[in-house]
This record gives structure tokens, sequence and C-alpha cells, in this order.
């Protein structure tokens, strides 16, 4: 197995970053489908939101499935994921009805938690001393998924119809051979250290202080980001009267601007500390998203690209900085860190619908811009406490 000085596995993470492409390829099937699941079901938009919500209901118990993938037997987890996930979004589209449907998506909301919780522990462990390295190849391919998932899905059903998505299934299951191949006789199991540290809740508290910054910065820069990628498409042509092309194309070149972010933030924060690039992208944002609402016309895609980067960039910086915490208890680490964003993500999009509704896009999308400063004093208050807190000294440059 290739391996540098490091102890960076490169040949294993890019093996677990293309499965993580494969896998949320899946995932991202459901919205570009739905207006043929509504026509063929025949069910109302309420009914249909609802299915959104009902796949990500398992999220709600990360935390569990945080301290399941402490056990022995987490790798396989790992490898069964893609398989569950695949079948299971690739029947959307045979489903005979509303309650069949539902749990469909249910069952891969539970395989996508088991393969969220339990990879990015593994990415650490393959990634050596360049753990923000391997988190960017991580983290981009499940930014590159959302790009290409509703291409695939909807190039399925103009070939195939809305039937044929299950053609899709195989794929899910050559992803898990692979994970089969390559993780098959690595294994990760719970030091005498692990046992050491006593109970979740007191790990919780000891590390509360990198659940402040990775929950603060998202929620000051959450809404920032859902107004200008999923309300992107709506702002442009509705707020400022561009074409529905233009607008899907902008939405395009910043999620491709984004996944350039993911890739290389998490390689930065290894030279520059993650405290300090946080603290770089926490001031670049907002003030791109201020050039972003005064350019007009042609001018905006330059923007969207650094603005892009700079919007997807911190989370690859804040995974890697979670698996830098000197516990033992990773997988559970990082999901307290996954369901803190969930919850705050959850509540910060449909605020920003909110406000548009009652002041217009303008004023809203100005007022979430002031805001995404916040996150500039998250980073600035949190720094020295999350430094202690690490495996060693990432945070410093």
């Amino acid at each position: 197995m290739t391996e540098n000085k490091d102890g960076f596995q490169k040949s294993r993470v890019f093996a677990l970053s293309a499965v993580h492409l494969i896998h949320d390829v899946y995932t991202s099937f459901l919205a570009p489908a739905l207006p043929k699941i509504i026509d063929k079901l025949g069910i109302s938009y309420g009914l249909a939101g609802a299915l959104a919500v009902i796949q990500r209901i398992p999220s709600l118990f990360n935390p569990l499935m945080g301290i399941i993938a402490e056990r022995p037997g987490m790798k396989y987890m790992l490898i069964a994921s893609p398989a569950i996930t695949a079948t299971a979004m690739s029947l959307i589209g045979v489903a005979p009805g509303y309650i069949f449907l539902a749990i469909l998506l249910f069952v891969s909301g539970i395989s996508s938690m088991m393969w969220h919780i339990p990879s990015p522990v593994m990415i650490k462990v393959l990634s050596g001393k360049r753990t923000g390295k391997g988190m960017s190849y991580y983290m981009v391919g499940g930014e590159l998924a959302r790009t290409l998932g509703p291409l695939i899905i909807l190039g399925i059903i103009q070939l195939w119809g809305l039937e044929g998505t299950w053609k899709m299934m195989p794929l899910g299951f050559v992803a898990s051979f692979i994970l089969y191949l390559n993780f098959r006789n690595v294994d990760i199991k719970p030091s005498d250290k692990s046992r050491e540290e006593g109970n979740y809740w007191r790990i919780f508290r000891r590390y509360g202080a990198a659940f402040i910054l990775t929950g603060g910065f998202t929620f000051f820069q959450g809404g920032m980001k859902a107004a200008l990628t999923y309300y992107l498409p709506t702002f442009l042509t509705k707020g400022e009267g561009y074409s529905l092309a233009f607008a899907d194309i902008s939405l395009t070149i910043l999620q491709l601007a984004g996944a350039a972010g993911a890739l290389f933030a998490g390689t930065i924060s290894d030279r520059l500390g993650r405290s300090g690039t946080l603290l770089i992208i926490s001031i670049a944002s907002p003030l791109l998203m201020l050039l972003f609402l005064n350019v007009e016309g042609g001018w905006i895609i330059p923007v969207l690209i650094p603005m892009g980067f700079f919007l997807f960039a911190p989370t690859a910086v804040m995974m890697a900085m979670i698996q830098d915490l000197n516990t033992e208890k990773k997988a559970f680490v990082n999901a307290m860190y996954m369901t803190i964003n969930f919850f705050i993500s959850s509540l910060v999009i449909p605020m920003v619908g909110v406000l548009t509704d009652h002041f217009g896009f303008l004023t809203s999308y100005v007022a979430f811009n002031v805001i995404a400063f916040g996150a500039i004093l998250v980073v600035i208050f949190t720094r020295k406490s999350i430094e202690s807190l690490s495996d060693h000294a990432t945070s410093k440059p």
C-alpha cells in the first residue's frame, strides 16, 4: 500500500474519496426526480416536501451512530453503506406508492448516516500527519456529487424513463466491493485510552469549544451560504431578472468552484493551521458576497468563482479540526459535529426564505451578508481553546 513519510496512504484515501463521490451521487437523486415522482404518484407539494424531511430524519440519531461506530466492526458499516444507499435510491423511480417511497428514502438516510459518521475517522487514520489534505480529497467527492448527481439522474430518466432508475443500482455494489478490497484487512480498534476517557457526556463537555466554533461558524455563515446556493437561481431569476439558463450556469460555476475550495482548503490548513484558515475564510466570504451584490451582468460569473471557493472551503477544515481533537472517540465527536450542524442548517435555510418573503431578496441578502461577519468573532474567541484540545499544534502557522 502506497504510503509516504507522513503516513499518508494515497491509494486508500483516493479510494474512499471516490466512493464518497459515488455514494453522494445517489443521495442527490431525489430533488431532480421529484417533478416526475409527483406526476406519477399524484401527490401534493406538501407531501413531496415531506420526503426530504423523511430522508433526513435518521440524522437525529447521529450521536447514537457515533457510539456504535466506535466498535471494532466500524469498517463493515462503511463497506455496506454504498450498496444499501444505491439500492434504496435506485428504486425511487419504481416505487408503487408514497409509503413505499418514504421507506426507501428513510433507509437511504440510515445508510447515509452509516457512511458519513465513520468515513472521516477512516480518513484521519489513513492521512497520517496530513489530516487536512486527506479531508480535502474526501470532501471534494461530496461536493462534486452535488453537481453530477442531478445531471446523472436526469440523463437516466431521459434515456429510460423514471422507472429506469433501477439500472443505476450496480454501481453502488461496485463501490462497496472497492471498499472491501481496500479495507478488509484494516482494523480500527478502541484503545485503552478510549476506555479511560469516561462517558460520552464528559467528552462532549470537554470538547465544547470545538462544537461552539463549528456550530457558531455554521450559524453566522449559514444564511449567506443558503442564500448563495439553495436560493441562488430564484434570486437571479425572480429577484434580478436574469434568465433561468444564466441562473443554472451560475449555480454550476459556484458549485464547481466550491469543489476546488473543498479540494485545497484542508491542505492549506495543514500549513496555516485550522483556525488561521477559518479566519481567512470568515473574512473573505462576506466581502465577496458584498461584491456579488454590487455587480451586474457578466461580472457576476468572475465573482462567483472565488466566492464558491471560500463558501465551500470551511467544511473540509472543520472536519479536519474535529478529527484533530485529542480523543480516541473520534466517531462520536464527528457525529456530534454533524448533528449540531444539521440542526443549525435546518433552521437557517427556511429562515432565509421567511425573511425574503417579508423583506424581499436584496434586503435579506444584505442582512445575511452582515451577519456572516460574526464568524470572525467566533474563530477569534475559540482559537486558543481549540489549540489546547488538538492532538498536535495544527492551529499554529
